[in-house]
């Protein structure tokens, strides 16, 4: 499948999911898409990693893929995050997603079931062979426990046309390079990783999926751009700018500290989340707010 020359390229956020008294609350969460349309970003993933989505249902998440294409109205691209430990409902939410005009669909890896690489090989055959969008496979293996390897990415591109890509989540540079080698300049890359931003662009990603967006989402955006236009100076900079936030979304289980940030912010009015996911701790609270403070996202540091 070929993609236009500027597809899937940029900074795409990863939007958080949005409670309000334990439901979804679909209204804010256009409103937090209408941010990263007004932030710069060029793109937005639903239920990726950073909206819970395992704690969603999957009406749910097709819910959230049909309010981000309306609020999204054609100005940034949607990526709808579709996958599930079972192939019957990534099939079913992929369908869902590409009806819903997304503009390509991501599917983790089958997590838990471990399967041997020639199963994820018929795996991503079938679901991309379902749709007519494009395809990237969400490589992730700290939270999946699977990896892929670069047959078996080779394999899955030769048996599904619309695998153009993947969103990688490791800190395996290698395989990047080895990726973009054997499968081309225009099979993209997206870094999943969010302190490996810079050095993954620098070798040939294709843009970043970072959590800290639902933040900075300019941040993010001038990130990528520096890089694309060869401004590694501008870049290393930003890079430096960001890198204290990039490692707080794992100061514990991403989106615990985003959420937290979100509503220090103003741009989230409740802080909810599902079990077995919590609020963060107040220890980790007053870090969090040193930290805002720290790179300026807010006003006043907070007594000890």
């Amino acid at each position: 499948m070929a993609l236009a020359n500027d597809a899937l390229r940029g900074s795409y956020t990863p939007v958080v999911t949005p409670f309000r008294d334990g439901r979804v609350d679909l209204d804010t969460y256009e409103r937090l898409v209408e941010q990263q349309v007004a932030g710069g970003s060029q793109g937005v993933v639903v239920n990726g990693t950073s909206a819970e989505p395992s704690t969603l249902t999957t009406a749910e998440r097709s819910d959230l893929v049909r309010a981000a294409v309306s609020a999204a109205a054609g100005r940034i691209s949607v990526v709808a995050a579709t996958g599930s430990q079972s192939y019957a409902e990534t099939l079913q939410l992929t369908r869902e997603a590409a009806d819903a005009g997304v503009d390509a669909v991501m599917v983790v890896t089958p997590y838990y079931i471990r399967p041997p690489q020639r199963g994820l090989v018929r795996y991503f055959a079938e679901i991309g062979g379902a749709v007519d969008v494009p395809m990237l496979l969400y490589h992730i293996p700290g939270r999946a426990a699977v990896a892929v390897d670069l047959d078996t990415l080779e394999a899955i591109a030769e048996a599904a046309p619309n695998f153009v890509g993947m969103k990688h989540a490791s800190d395996d540079l290698g395989l990047v390079t080895e990726s973009i080698s054997r499968l081309g300049a225009d099979f993209r890359v997206f870094v999943g990783l969010e302190e490996l931003s810079l050095p993954m662009l620098a070798i040939g990603a294709s843009g970043v999926m970072n959590a800290v967006g639902n933040l900075a989402p300019g941040r993010i955006a001038d990130l990528c751009r520096a890089v694309s236009d060869g401004d590694l100076t501008r870049a290393r900079a930003l890079h430096y700018e960001l890198f204290e936030l990039n490692r707080a979304v794992f100061w514990d289980t991403n989106p615990i500290p985003i959420k937290y940030m979100m509503r220090v912010m103003g741009l989230l009015e409740m802080n909810e989340h599902r079990l077995p996911m919590l609020p963060a701790s107040e220890e980790l609270e007053f870090r969090l707010d040193e930290l805002l403070f720290e790179v300026g996202l807010r006003d006043a540091r907070v007594s000890a």
